[in-house]
C-alpha cells in the first residue's frame, strides 16, 4: 500500500503534496486533543490554526463528543418526512442568540453552502439579481460564493461568474454608498465583519453601523458572513454584536458544529423569510440539519456560552495582540502590522517570502500556522478559544525567536 504521501501525490492533489514536502510538513495527523495534535510518530504539535476557525472548542471536545455519540445511538440520519427534534432545537437555540429579530434558519454543510443560500434567498426575497461584495472578501469557492468573493486570482480561471457583482474597499462606507448609486437593481450587500482569508483586516469602529443604515434607506439586504467570526472568535457571540448590527442573513459554519462535525447555516429575518413560504422546497440540502450535525452544534454553543468562550477570546487575543505588536516595533525590516480582534490575529509581514520561511520554521518547532488565502504575506494565529495559557507563550516564544532569525536575511526572501 502506498503512503500517505505518495498517495496524496497520485490520487488527491499533487500540487499540495510537493507543498507539504517543501515546508516540512510531511508527516501524518493520527490523534488529537483540545489544542494538541499528534503524528504517526507521536510527535506532539500546538494547533494555532484550527481548521481556519474550525476548532474554537479546540479537537474532540468530550462534550461534543458525547452529544454525538448519544445521537448515533438513536437516529443518525434523518427520515426526512418525520420531524427531527435536534434540527428543531437547534433553530430555537439559534434564534434566541443571534442578533435582533433574525428568527429562521436553512442548515447545509459549510460555509460556502449557507452563502450560496443566502444569495438565493436575497434574491427572491428582493426580486433584484445584483449584489455588492468587499474586495478581497472571501466567502467561498462554490460558483455563487466565488462570484461575491473579491481575490482575483481565484476568480479568473472561472469567468464569466455572477453578473452584477460590484466590488468595493473594505471598510469604506462612502465607497459602498457610491456603488448602491450605480445600480437599483442591487439585492443584497455581502460583507464579513472582520475579513479572515482577506489578511485579518479589522474595519475601522462604526462601519458596520454605517452600512446596515445605507442598506436600510436603499432597500437592500444586508448579509453577514460570519463563517468565521461566528460564536465567540472575535471575543463577542458574533461579531455583528460589537457594533449593534442586526443583518437581514447572517451566515454561520466552522465553529458551529463543535470542531466534530460539519454544519452551516442561514439565520433570516422574517420580513426577508416570508419569500419562502410559497415554495417550502424551492432550497433544500441533502444532509443538510441532520441529526449528528445538529446535535453537535447545539452542544458547541452551550460550551461555548457556559466557558464564557467569547471572554477566553478577548482576555487571550488581547494579551497575544499587545506582545505581538511590541515584537512588531523591535523587528520592522520583517514585519509591517499586527491587527486582528479576539483570537483571530494576523501578522503582515514586509515580504511574502518571509512568511513561507516563519510558517516552515514554526513547524520545526511542531507549531502549526498558516497564511491567509487571499494575502499570503499576512500569518493567520486562530488557536482554540479554550487553548491554554502555557501553549500561547510558548507559540509566541517560537514565533519571537523566528522573526528574530529571519531578520538576518529578509532582504533575500
Amino acid at each position: 500500500m502506498a503512503s500517505v504521501m505518495e498517495a496524496y501525490e497520485r490520487h488527491i492533489n499533487p500540487a499540495a503534496a510537493r507543498l507539504f514536502r517543501l515546508m516540512g510538513m510531511g508527516s501524518t495527523a493520527v490523534r488529537a486533543e483540545g489544542c494538541y495534535v499528534y503524528d504517526e510518530q507521536g510527535r506532539e504539535y500546538i494547533d494555532f490554526l484550527g481548521n481556519f476557525g474550525v476548532l474554537s472548542l479546540g479537537h474532540r471536545h468530550p462534550r461534543i463528543i458525547a452529544s454525538v455519540l448519544e445521537q448515533l445511538n438513536g437516529l443518525a440520519q434523518t427520515a426526512r418526512f418525520l420531524l427531527d427534534k435536534p434540527a428543531a432545537s437547534l433553530a430555537e437555540a439559534l434564534a434566541g442568540i443571534t442578533p435582533g429579530d433574525l428568527q429562521y434558519c436553512f442548515f447545509c454543510n459549510s460555509g460556502a453552502e449557507a452563502v450560496e443560500a443566502a444569495i438565493k434567498i436575497a434574491r427572491l426575497a428582493t426580486g433584484k439579481s445584483g449584489f455588492i461584495a468587499t474586495i478581497n472578501g472571501f466567502h467561498g469557492k462554490t460558483f455563487g460564493a466565488l462570484s461575491v468573493s473579491g481575490r482575483e486570482p481565484f476568480r479568473a480561471p472561472f469567468l464569466p461568474l455572477l453578473p452584477r457583482v460590484i466590488h468595493v474597499p473594505f471598510g469604506d462606507a462612502a465607497a459602498f454608498e457610491k456603488a448602491l448609486g450605480e445600480d437599483p437593481d442591487i439585492a443584497a450587500f455581502i460583507v464579513e465583519p472582520v475579513q479572515g482569508e482577506g489578511g485579518v483586516n479589522v474595519p475601522p469602529r462604526g462601519y458596520l453601523k454605517e452600512v446596515e443604515a445605507l442598506c436600510r434607506q436603499a432597500g437592500v439586504l444586508l448579509i453577514a458572513d460570519e463563517v468565521q467570526t461566528g460564536l465567540g472568535r472575535t471575543g463577542r457571540l458574533f461579531a455583528c454584536d460589537e457594533e449593534g448590527v442586526v443583518p437581514d442573513l447572517l451566515c454561520l459554519a466552522k465553529a458551529l458544529g463543535g470542531g466534530v462535525m460539519p454544519i452551516g447555516a442561514v439565520v433570516g429575518r422574517p420580513a426577508v423569510w416570508e419569500a419562502l413560504s410559497d415554495h417550502p422546497w424551492l432550497h433544500t440540502s441533502t444532509f443538510g440539519g441532520n441529526p449528528l450535525a445538529c446535535a453537535a452544534a447545539l452542544a458547541a454553543i452551550e460550551v461555548t456560552i457556559e466557558e464564557d468562550l467569547m471572554g477566553h477570546a478577548r482576555q487571550k487575543g488581547d494579551w497575544l495582540l499587545s506582545r505581538l505588536k511590541e515584537l512588531a516595533s523591535r523587528h520592522e525590516r520583517v514585519i509591517a502590522d499586527v491587527r486582528g480582534r479576539g483570537l483571530l490575529i494576523g501578522m503582515e509581514l514586509t515580504k511574502e517570502g518571509a512568511g513561507g520561511w516563519i510558517i516552515s520554521r514554526m513547524v520545526e518547532e511542531r507549531i502549526i500556522v498558516g497564511y491567509t488565502l487571499n494575502n499570503p504575506r499576512v500569518i493567520r494565529l486562530e488557536p482554540p478559544l479554550n487553548v491554554p495559557r502555557e501553549a500561547l507563550e510558548r507559540v509566541f516564544a517560537v514565533l519571537e525567536r523566528a522573526v528574530r532569525e529571519a531578520e538576518e536575511f529578509v532582504e533575500d526572501l
